[in-house]
């Protein structure tokens, strides 16, 4: 997890004439460098910079800085192995057999999200945003982080510091698996907070199901459990479009396919 962080770091350390080839505009290109989560959309700046790689089913890298592809590629495949452990023990708490989930979810070709993130040191950080609350996209996030503090998580509406732990891993439940299960796994609030000492890294791991899957309740959890859909049918890559297309405000695009009672 080390090389992951350092490889990370060496990336945002390249000259800054290097990086315009990384920042297309389109959300969905392969490769994408930049500064905040939508300058089209968003008033405030995050104080940010992101590199963000599609790693699978299809893998891609930056050319550069040379080891990174090596260290990206081994780290994401295990991330994949230990997302399929956590989705087996899903499945059983749902009462859901393991191959359906497999199958309605699309996951050998799942869509992961290689997302490295730079919070530098701020001269004013009560003025400034890490990264605004929200949920991911996806089943799970993973998450590591050099061992400065800066991650919030929202428990009973109350924002919680998370204190890094050496060599750990934070597991973050995202939108998806809250559709699937009906609602009975909820994803998780979290936002970053900047400081004026130390500069921040943190890498997140998105996983989801495949792109073109539309994910809705999984019906045998409806037909077992007597209850009706609490969200409606939505094919992943639109709403991974329109997350990434929108301002960032809490679990808003969550409530867009939420089915109100």
């Amino acid at each position: 997890m080390r090389a992951v962080i350092d490889v990370a770091n060496e990336f945002f350390n390249l000259p800054e004439e290097e990086k315009p080839e990384f920042q297309p505009q389109n959300v969905l290109e392969p490769i994408r460098y930049g500064t905040s989560f939508n300058t089209a959309k968003e008033k405030v700046f995050w104080w940010r910079d992101f590199l963000k790689v599609f790693v699978h089913p299809q893998f891609h890298s930056p050319h550069k800085p040379q080891s990174l592809r090596e260290v990206v590629m081994e780290y994401c495949k295990r991330s994949r192995e230990v997302v399929r452990k956590l989705l087996k023990g899903i499945s059983e708490s749902l009462g859901i057999e393991e191959s359906e989930m497999e199958k309605s979810l699309e996951l050998d070709s799942s869509l992961q999200i290689f997302v490295a993130n730079l919070y530098p040191r701020c001269p004013n950080p009560d003025a400034a945003v890490g990264a605004a609350p929200h949920s991911d996209h996806g089943l799970f996030t993973l998450l590591i982080q050099n061992q400065v503090a800066g991650l919030h998580i929202q428990h009973k509406g109350n924002w919680v510091h998370v204190t890094p732990r050496p060599n750990s891993i934070l597991v973050n439940t995202a939108d998806h698996l809250e559709i699937f299960s009906n609602g009975k796994y909820k994803s998780v609030l979290h936002r970053a907070v900047v400081n004026n000492m130390k500069a921040r890294i943190s890498v997140a791991v998105t996983n989801g199901p495949s792109a073109d899957t539309v994910v809705s309740p999984a019906p045998h959890l409806l037909r077992t459990q007597d209850c009706w859909p609490a969200y409606v049918p939505m094919k992943y890559k639109d709403y991974l479009l329109t997350q990434q297309g929108s301002q960032l405000n809490g679990k808003s695009i969550l409530r867009q396919v939420q089915i109100q009672d």
